[in-house]
């Protein structure tokens, strides 16, 4: 078996700089490579990173041009309310405030620019099933 070395998720994107601002405001990213067509992140711990692309780049196959469908990312954070006032600061998307799950975290919804749809959550504190 092939020994995985790293994983990172990219995004497509039409527009770069306004998905670069959504994840550097809301998960304190820095950003360690930007051009016109990729935009690399990296969390300040240097253990996560998300890149965004332009969709209409020739490296993108052209059936993965349109918007996402099919996957959302989760982000695990302390504090989902945190994120939230961020969120609501910035008027992105929020397609759900901040609720208590049946499964023990709390999480919020955010729809990204790009259309995905973004998980942040946070375990609660001495939650038992």
């Amino acid at each position: 078996m092939a020994k995985i070395n790293r994983l990172m998720t990219n995004i497509c994107s039409t527009n770069l700089p306004e998905s670069r601002a959504f994840y550097v405001k809301l998960f304190d990213f820095d950003v360690n490579y930007d051009s016109d067509w990729f935009v690399h992140l990296i969390s300040k711990d240097k253990q996560l990173e998300l890149g965004i692309i332009d969709k209409n780049n020739e490296i993108v196959p052209t059936e993965f041009q349109t918007n996402p469908n099919g996957f959302y990312l989760t982000f695990v954070v302390e504090n989902v309310d945190a994120i939230y006032e961020i969120a609501k600061a910035e008027n992105f998307n929020i397609l759900s405030e901040p609720t208590d799950t049946f499964y023990g975290q709390r999480r919020l919804l955010i729809k990204d620019p790009n259309g995905a749809l973004v998980d942040v959550s946070a375990p609660i504190p001495d939650f038992e099933f």
